[in-house]
């Protein structure tokens, strides 16, 4: 089969692999039919993240499944499935409280020795633990499958991170980060029932998103100024919630300065170089709590899944640009120049 692979920096190539075989009973073989490119892959793609040479890459994919291990029970061939970005066990501790990222057996696709999900087929450990199967008719419907591709990873993240910030009926949420988890920062913060959601972002192409997912403010602004612009819209209170999607120093010092006192920041953004970002004795002065980390999608997607269907939510507008498998490496590069927010791939 043909797959992206990772070589160098800003090294990406679409290469023939050897095709994906059951290993292990619980395995199953699946073809992708969407997969897309993730904002955390770009720091693969810049050198920031340590790859070898050859390694695959991408983890948000959906498809259908062409063979079974003999052990699995929850699906079959031709089945239409979504697969998290993360695989699980679906037996262990963690798995039962719904923190599948932590399985112990565990796993990333395109790690080393994994198939990732930018290529045409995956093999899938832990099928029954890791997999969701999708409606079959969905596999026809275009716009669909878009919007489901999201349950991956994105959608599912922005719905942890508006967990994280508390977000509650009535509440006022900021969001900080106009990159698709937090647009779907915005849209999980409107199911949720957010009455006053203020969008951060200077891009107006993305902010127009944010505005058409539930948010009802923009702030354009970037650091000092951004702070007091949400000050002056919060009365000088600042925000129950916030979603901090980005994960730099800056980006957590502006989560923080703009979080009311007894408030919540729910952060998901990749931390890169957000080590020295947080000033304890701040939070500890002003009763402000910090929950978030890696998503387990895996255990949202149940409850995501019947929204996306029936159209009440539809985080597909994140994906700007479309290409096929040969199609990725300029992909890679559209979103690195920003002239791309995020790019869905069709093999």
């Amino acid at each position: 089969m043909r797959a992206t692979t990772i070589h160098a920096p800003f090294d990406m190539r679409v290469e023939d692999v050897p095709d994906p075989v059951i290993q292990d009973s619980t395995d199953v073989v699946l073809r992708v039919l969407r997969a897309c490119i993730c904002g955390s892959d770009l720091w693969a793609y810049r050198g920031e993240s340590a790859r070898q040479p050859g390694q695959r890459i991408g983890h948000e994919f959906l498809g259908i499944v062409e063979a079974a291990g003999s052990d699995v029970t929850g699906f079959a061939a031709g089945d239409l499935v979504v697969a998290p970005f993360m695989w699980s066990d679906g037996t262990c501790e963690y798995c039962a409280e719904g923190l599948q990222t932590s399985c112990p057996h565990g796993g990333f696709w395109g790690s080393v020795g994994s198939d990732g999900g930018q290529g045409e087929a995956v093999r899938v450990p832990f099928a029954d633990g890791t997999l969701v199967k999708l409606p079959a008719d969905a596999a026809s419907d275009d716009h669909l499958l878009t919007a489901l591709l999201a349950l991956s990873d994105v959608l599912g993240t922005g719905h942890h991170a508006a967990l994280g910030a508390g977000v509650k009926p009535g509440s006022t949420v900021a969001v900080v980060g106009d990159g698709a988890v937090g647009l779907c920062g915005v849209l999980a913060a409107k199911r949720l029932g957010a009455e006053r959601i203020i969008a951060l972002g200077r891009h107006t192409a993305r902010t127009d998103i944010a505005r058409a997912f539930g948010a009802t403010d923009v702030v354009a602004e970037r650091g000092e100024a951004a702070e007091a612009a949400v000050r002056e819209l919060t009365g000088g209170q600042g925000a129950h919630g916030v979603i901090e999607a980005v994960g730099t120093e800056q980006s957590m010092r502006t989560a923080l300065a703009i979080t009311r006192d007894g408030g919540s920041i729910g952060y998901v953004g990749v931390p890169h170089g957000s080590g020295t970002g947080l000033d304890l004795s701040v939070m500890f002065d002003r009763n402000i709590a910090l929950r978030g980390g890696v998503a387990p999608v895996r255990a949202y997607i149940p409850e995501l899944l019947p929204d996306v269907l029936a159209g009440t939510i539809d985080p597909s507008p994140v994906f700007d640009l479309t290409v096929d498998l040969d199609g990725v490496p300029a992909g890679y590069k559209s979103m690195d120049d920003r002239t791309a927010l995020k790019v869905l791939v069709k093999p």
